[in-house]
């Protein structure tokens, strides 16, 4: 079974292979009841100058309790910087 940090790692991994961009970060991980680990990837989808006017996104990705793959998706894209109101 897959710690989170090995799973979050192979996340970043398989997003970074599919897109072809850099990812930031992680912004989220969850367990999933099937023993695999749903994980948010923070990518830099268009990069800009000045950094701040980069354009980011989401990815919600979905892998197996050996690492891999099993879907992602773009969740959302925002510009950077921006704050979300609850």
């Amino acid at each position: 079974m897959l710690s989170a940090t090995e799973a979050a790692s192979r996340a970043v991994e398989h997003v970074t292979g599919m897109t072809g961009r850099a990812a930031e970060c992680v912004v989220g991980i969850e367990r999933r009841e099937e023993g695999g680990w749903r994980v948010a990837v923070e990518v830099v989808e268009i990069h800009r100058i000045p950094d701040s006017a980069d354009i980011l996104a989401i990815y919600d990705t979905e892998v197996d309790a050996d690492g891999e793959l099993v879907g992602y998706h773009r969740a959302r894209r925002y510009p950077r910087g921006r704050v979300e109101r609850s």
